[in-house]
């Protein structure tokens, strides 16, 4: 193996711990979103806000990552994404200690926008690290971790986060004081997980810092302007990816941060219960979903394989509208199952072409993540009017159609597209 391929190997195990580290941090939401929903007394749409913290930031943070590739490279940027991350870990001790909801969704932000640092440049990489015919099949396979890490962080969340939950019946028995000390005590448990996941993130920037990465951005190429970046918006399927990237990223909000509140609807399941069923059902659905994906790619074209999974989805989520107990979580994890492709293939069928722009075209991708941010909270408010959470499987639907829509005809390159 030569120096080249050997650099080239290292880079791309590298890149397969961060698609586990972001997974593992952004799962730990389902397990916050019913923690915090009642240490502070929330709605469904407030605690939906756990989510559009974080995805918002993946929408400011986008471009300004893929200026920062073009102009210091994807190690440097990786490098920033990293510290982001661990400073917003960090920030959830003093969050907890304050006791303040908007001190959280802060903590949230800074830890967004150093995934969005991360997805904007680790996506891309991957995808343009070896041939680009296998890119998408490369990309699928680094998101398989990103899958691994679905299923081990709501166990882990709950084992520790969970510990302290105590039951609405207990609460409500006791006097106003007792009842703010035993929900500051929940609060609080949220300061041991996070500091350690920020210790483990400056220990990976630190092997970072080290390792000797290839450059692989296209040589002589300016700090973009606004021409560039609305030229690079008007090639067509890029549009479409980001169009439906958006939609498919709030799908997978609404179905993987909101699983527990439909577990304790639909299966009358406890939170500690529902985690496990989340890490254990729905997590090893995704991370199989990757990896089978990934397999079939050799002999299925990518689009067309997307296109398949987003049919059975349109039809899993009427199932889980009406499903009742297990049939309702067996429903969920089978989308889970036919879902795990869509975000690595629509991102790399997204940027296939665009040579010199390819920085600028992940993060207008990138971008299009805020749909995590955005359609939860739909999902909330249908939840909120209704009073029935599995009514807010219809937005998940439709996301599916939009899916659907980019396997079949959005993802073709036209002519006048070719760079």
């Amino acid at each position: 193996m030569s120096a080249s391929q050997s650099s080239t190997r290292s880079a791309f195990i590298l890149l397969t711990s961060l698609f586990f580290l972001w997974g593992f941090v952004h799962n730990l939401d389902p397990i916050l979103i019913p923690h915090l929903k009642k240490a502070f007394s929330l709605s469904t749409l407030e605690a939906a806000l756990v989510d559009s913290s974080i995805f918002i930031a993946y929408f400011i943070m986008a471009l300004p990552a893929g200026i920062l590739i073009r102009r210091y490279g994807y190690k440097t940027t990786i490098l920033m994404g990293l510290l982001l991350f661990a400073l917003g870990s960090f920030l959830f001790v003093p969050a907890a200690a304050t006791r303040l909801y908007i001190f959280f969704l802060g903590a949230l932000f800074v830890i967004g926008s150093g995934l969005a640092l991360l997805e904007t440049a680790a996506n891309p990489y991957a995808a343009l690290l070896g041939d680009p015919a296998t890119a998408s099949r490369r990309l699928n396979f680094a998101q398989a971790f990103n899958g691994l890490a679905v299923t081990i962080a709501p166990i882990i969340g709950a084992g520790v986060i969970l510990t302290k939950d105590i039951p609405a019946e207990e609460l409500d028995q006791m006097s106003p004081l007792a009842r703010q000390t035993a929900l500051a005590a929940e609060a609080s448990s949220v300061q041991l997980p996070y500091s350690i996941i920020g210790a483990v993130i400056i220990v990976v920037a630190f092997i970072f810092l080290q390792i000797k990465m290839p450059d692989i951005r296209e040589k002589g190429k300016t700090v973009p302007g606004w021409k560039e970046l609305i030229a690079v918006w008007q090639v067509q399927h890029l549009r479409n990816a980001v169009i439906a990237q958006f939609f498919y990223v709030g799908a997978q909000v609404c179905v993987n941060s909101l699983f527990i509140l439909y577990a304790a609807k639909s299966a009358n399941m406890d939170k500690s219960t529902a985690a496990t069923y989340l890490g254990i059902g729905y997590g090893i659905s995704f991370m199989l979903g990757r990896f089978i994906g990934t397999f079939f790619m050799q002999w299925i074209a990518p689009a067309k394989l997307l296109t398949i999974y987003a049919f059975l989805n349109i039809a899993l989520c009427c199932m889980a509208v009406y499903g009742q107990g297990m049939t309702a979580l067996y429903t969920v994890f089978a989308i889970s199952f036919f879902m795990s492709i869509m975000f690595p293939t629509i991102f790399s069928l997204g940027i296939r072409e665009l040579k010199g722009h390819t920085e600028i075209g992940s993060s207008w991708i990138v971008m299009a993540i805020v749909g995590g941010g955005i359609l939860p909270l739909l999902f909330g408010l249908i939840t909120d009017l209704t009073g029935n959470i599995q009514n807010g499987y219809f937005v998940p639907m439709i996301c599916f159609v939009v899916v659907a829509w980019f396997g079949w005809k959005g993802h073709k390159i036209q002519s006048t597209n070719r760079q």
